[in-house]
This record gives structure tokens, C-alpha cells and sequence, in this order.
């Protein structure tokens, strides 16, 4: 597939990428040079070949799901200017 001038100052319009006329070649031989190598890439036999999620066969250290800090809620409220039921209190800004 290869992209004509009027087809590159198109994609370059729905990317809001302003170009000028003498960057219109370059970046359409650019753009030819991706899809290329795309169609490169679909060319290949995948057939056979499981999903992965990582290029290497590696876990993933979880740590212990535990609570590792104190309940510091009443200190944090005592220094709030006003709390009520648990909660901050701040003023109004929509009417």
C-alpha cells in the first residue's frame, strides 16, 4: 500500500499535525515505510504460537495483602478545622 500526497495531508489533518508542502514526500515515505513494515509483520506464521503478556516467562512477586499502617483517622480529624460523623466538612462552592 502506498500513500498518495492528498492521502498524507489527510491523516496529517485528523492527527492536527500541521505539515508543509515540502514535508508532504517525507513524511508520506515515512508513513509508507511503517506500512510496510506492518505488512511485513503480517506475513509472519503465527500459527501455533500462545498469547503472552511478557516477552519472558517471569512472576510477579505480590506481597502479603496486609495492613501495614496504624488507624492515625482521630489525629487527622483533631488537627481539621471541622468534622462531623467521620467526616471533613468544607465549605460550599456551588450554589
Amino acid at each position: 500500500m502506498s500513500l498518495n500526497p492528498e492521502e498524507v495531508r489527510r491523516i496529517a489533518h485528523l492527527a492536527r499535525i500541521e505539515i508543509s508542502p515540502a514535508e508532504v514526500e517525507s513524511t508520506g515515505e515515512q508513513l509508507n515505510g511503517i506500512l510496510a513494515f506492518i505488512e511485513q509483520l503480517q506475513g509472519v506464521d503465527t500459527a501455533g504460537v500462545e498469547p503472552m503478556a511478557h516477552a519472558m516467562d517471569v512472576a510477579q512477586r505480590l506481597r502479603e495483602d496486609r495492613v501495614s499502617e496504624t488507624d492515625r483517622r482521630a489525629a487527622f480529624q483533631a488537627i481539621a478545622p471541622e468534622t462531623e460523623a467521620g467526616l471533613y466538612l468544607v465549605p460550599k462552592v456551588i450554589e
